[in-house]
């Protein structure tokens, strides 16, 4: 991630060496609130108002630390939806990670299509994993929520493809969840007094007990078993970035080509949605990218480039998966390049 991808406000140092930004629309009039959040914040996901602040008493301020990897901040702000969008993700540089902990208000109305599935948040949820390289809309209440935004191989410590992270939504009431909002809570209250290297210690300690919690909900495991299951899911997925363009590529070539037992590799992609929808994830996703990069390759070259049986399928999987046909998400990623 480039440092200036989530930039927010002018940058400081704090007396303790923590480098710093902070940003608010107090001082802006009540009409340019909005406007201006989202000129200075809204260049990462797209921000929508809700008919509760179009009389203009929208609020939002945001404090950002940078440490190391990681970028840690601090929202307080009005509702509004947020929507990351496919068109979007295809023009900037944003790949990481955010594990969002709502310690007032909450998220609802999460949709996020993850491994060529759509999955929907529960009402109100308060701690919430977003893979910012796929596309999310939601509307988030008034709210102060703490965010980590960390790179995927924090993640790829507890799940084998950190894609799967996306949209997965941690019960509160479980003891990691509590212990999870629990030490959120405290980092938030003392950051700003921390010395750098315990800050750096307490945001990675919290991101790190986040991403356990979300492994736990996906029954995942640490230790020698999810050190296994990485390298066989790093050993299949490398088979399959190789030999996407092939149509005839399925579950059965895969366990023909690799030799591995039928349970076993089922059971490593079943948090995926299963090995057959993540083949026609990322094939959608090597199109969609396609599509954005090469502005003048036809569109039936793009589908069987990435192995699609016909233009027509290929149609049909990116209008399911996307709500637009390729055409119509070709000309959204020009607009928004």
């Amino acid at each position: 991630m480039d440092s200036r991808d989530l930039e927010t406000g002018v940058r400081s140092t704090l007396p303790s060496g923590l480098a710093c930004s902070r940003f608010s629309v107090q001082a802006e009039p009540p009409a340019r609130r909005l406007q201006s959040w989202r000129e200075r914040v809204g260049h990462v996901m797209d921000v929508h108002p809700v008919p509760e602040h179009t009389d203009g008493s929208f609020h939002a301020a945001i404090d950002r630390y940078d440490i190391g990897d990681v970028v840690f901040t601090d929202c307080r702000s009005a509702a509004m939806r947020l929507e990351r969008s496919l068109a979007r993700i295809s023009t900037d540089k944003v790949r990481n990670h955010a594990l969002h902990v709502f310690l007032e208000g909450g998220v609802e109305d999460v949709s996020v299509r993850s491994l060529a599935r759509q999955k929907e948040a529960p009402p109100s949820a308060r701690v919430i994993a977003l893979d910012m390289s796929q596309p999310v809309r939601m509307r988030r209440n008034d709210c102060r929520v703490l965010t980590f935004f960390v790179p995927a191989s924090l993640v790829n410590d507890v799940f084998p493809d950190p894609d799967a992270i996306h949209g997965r939504v941690m019960q509160p009431d479980t003891p990691i969840a509590r212990l999870a909002l629990g030490q959120a809570a405290t980092l938030g209250r003392d950051i700003a007094r921390m010395s750098a290297p315990d800050a750096e210690a307490a945001v990675r300690a919290s991101a790190q007990l986040l991403i356990a919690g979300f492994g736990k909900e996906a029954r995942l495991s640490g230790g020698a078993r999810a050190a296994a299951r990485a390298a066989m899911f790093g050993h299949v997925r490398r088979y399959i970035q190789a030999n996407l363009h092939r149509a005839d590529l399925s579950p059965e070539l895969v366990l023909a080509a690799l030799h591995m037992p039928r349970p076993t590799l089922y059971r490593l992609f079943q948090h995926e949605g299963g090995l057959g929808a993540y083949i026609r994830h990322l094939r959608l996703r090597h199109a969609a990218h396609d599509l954005a990069r090469y502005p003048h390759m036809l569109v039936t070259d793009v589908a069987y480039g990435v192995g699609f049986k016909s233009p027509s399928d290929f149609t049909r999987a990116f209008r399911r998966a996307y709500d637009v046909s390729p055409q119509e998400f070709r000309a959204s990623s020009a607009r928004a390049a």
